[in-house]
């Protein structure tokens, strides 16, 4: 007798999925939309959505409703984790595709060198933040050395695509600083989704010397896997893409395979994700270019979902005590000294003076997107428990609104070179149509285009 199939979804259980799902994403596009009016990164708004009809807010209003829409089932709840999951995994492949790894390669001595400063200090003080936390701040069945452990992880992240967006938004991309900027944050990102899926791994089994060990040699096999065969296979798959829509599916085929496959090896799927991006984004600037539609749905559409869901699962009545709401002003004193102490310090080691140190300190504060994800992955793992969290999520924002005007500042004291100036002149006559014979229109029409490119690239967070 062949094995039974799962009963179809319920027509009620759908109704509260469509509900959810229209509510959260309506309201996160249009607080998203009010927060950038007001130069705030969209995100912001996004999760305010979630906060608003969460506990924090609707749950106290209307406690009845609020309870209907968040579900008190779990398996009513997992269908809207599951849509959100969907989207960080593209969100973070998408981001892997703008990547640009031959930036690190030319400037690979200052990257690397900053990079591994700005990494390891404030590593190094989240973990002492985490084993000096209040113990209102962990979940009940875990050790602290293992919360601790997460918090360093937490706290050493940057968010690439929010140094990206502020610099773009500032019009400063064309500055030698700018771009090492970049080049560190990709040495940042990259190393910290390693560590993430290290710190992952532990959590499943218990912080032990064969439970960091393995994960490791895993971490040493997946790379090699990717670079000796995955990186040709991928290429091979991508030139045979002839159409856009074929270029879009097989590059969503190699992003959530990559997550699946790192996933059933016990790391982090959001670390495949990355893997999968990066690959798919070694194919060529042709195929980047394929891939706009991708990402602009991934930005405008499941990442701010993903990030009002994220939102429910705050709740700011949690920072109720003197102890809980100092705790999280400790966190942001933490996270942001250690990335400004590391990326001075290794500006310093790497001959750069104190200006350029402070101009990528300003740029590896910024958390946004990437803090925000390392929190939910705590959260599911049971390694954050509800404050915690949100003092995390806290943390992503505050330091993403310190970096505009931080960066505003210490760029601007740094002279512009002749270089510079060449690149600046370039980068304005393809965005405005520097072509012979073109008229004010199609200059308009490219200026806008641009503009549309920027905004897709970017998305605001």
């Amino acid at each position: 007798m062949p094995p039974a199939t799962a009963p179809p979804l319920g027509g009620h259980a759908l109704l509260v999925l469509l509900v959810q799902a229209s509510l959260l994403l309506g309201a996160a596009l249009l607080l998203g939309r009010l927060a950038t009016r007001f130069r705030l990164p969209a995100v912001s708004g996004e999760l305010l959505a979630g906060v608003l009809l969460g506990p924090t807010v609707l749950g106290r209003l209307f406690p009845g409703f609020q309870h209907w829409l968040r579900m008190s089932e779990a398996s009513q709840a997992h269908l809207l984790d599951a849509v959100g999951q969907v989207g960080v995994i593209l969100l973070v492949g998408t981001t892997a595709l703008e990547i640009d790894l031959a930036l690190v390669r030319r400037t690979r001595r200052t990257s690397l060198t900053v990079g591994a400063f700005g990494l390891l200090i404030p590593l190094g003080l989240g973990c002492a933040a985490g084993f000096a936390a209040p113990a209102a701040l962990l979940p009940d069945d875990r050790e602290r050395a293992l919360f601790a452990f997460f918090i360093g992880v937490a706290m050493c992240v940057s968010a690439l695509p929010v140094i990206a967006k502020v610099l773009s938004d500032m019009r400063l991309l064309h500055r030698d600083i700018a771009q090492l900027t970049i080049a560190v944050g990709v040495v940042d990102d990259v190393t910290g989704w390693m560590l993430l899926s290290v710190v992952s791994a532990t959590a499943a089994s218990g912080l032990t010397l064969g439970s960091v060990a393995e994960p490791l040699c895993v971490l040493v096999l997946i790379t090699a896997c990717a670079l000796l065969l995955g990186r040709p296979a991928v290429r091979w798959l991508m030139a045979r893409a002839r159409s856009p829509q074929a270029v879009m599916g097989t590059a969503t085929v190699v992003i959530v395979g990559c997550a699946a496959a790192t996933q059933a090896m016990g790391m982090e799927a959001s670390f495949g994700a990355l893997v999968g991006g990066l690959l798919a984004g070694a194919a060529g600037a042709e195929t980047r270019k394929g891939l706009a539609p991708l990402r602009t749905v991934t930005l405008s559409v499941l990442a701010p979902l993903y990030f009002a869901e994220a939102g429910l699962r705050m709740d700011l009545s949690a920072l109720d005590t003197w102890v809980i709401v100092l705790a999280a002003l400790g966190a942001l004193v933490v996270a942001t000294a250690g990335k400004f102490a590391g990326a001075m310090l290794g500006a310093r080691v790497a001959g750069l003076d104190r200006r350029s140190g402070l101009v990528l300190g300003a740029g590896m504060n910024a958390r946004g997107v990437i803090q925000i994800i390392v929190a939910g992955i705590g959260l599911r793992l049971g390694v954050l428990n509800t404050a915690s969290y949100t003092i995390v999520v806290l943390v992503a924002v505050a330091t993403s609104l310190m970096a505009p005007p931080v960066l505003r500042r210490a760029v601007l004291r740094i002279e512009v070179n002749d270089e510079e100036r060449a690149r600046s002149r370039r980068d304005r006559d393809l965005a405005g149509g520097g072509a012979c014979g073109e008229g004010p229109a199609a200059r308009a029409r490219r200026t806008r285009h641009a503009r549309g490119a920027r905004a897709a690239r970017g998305g605001a967070r």
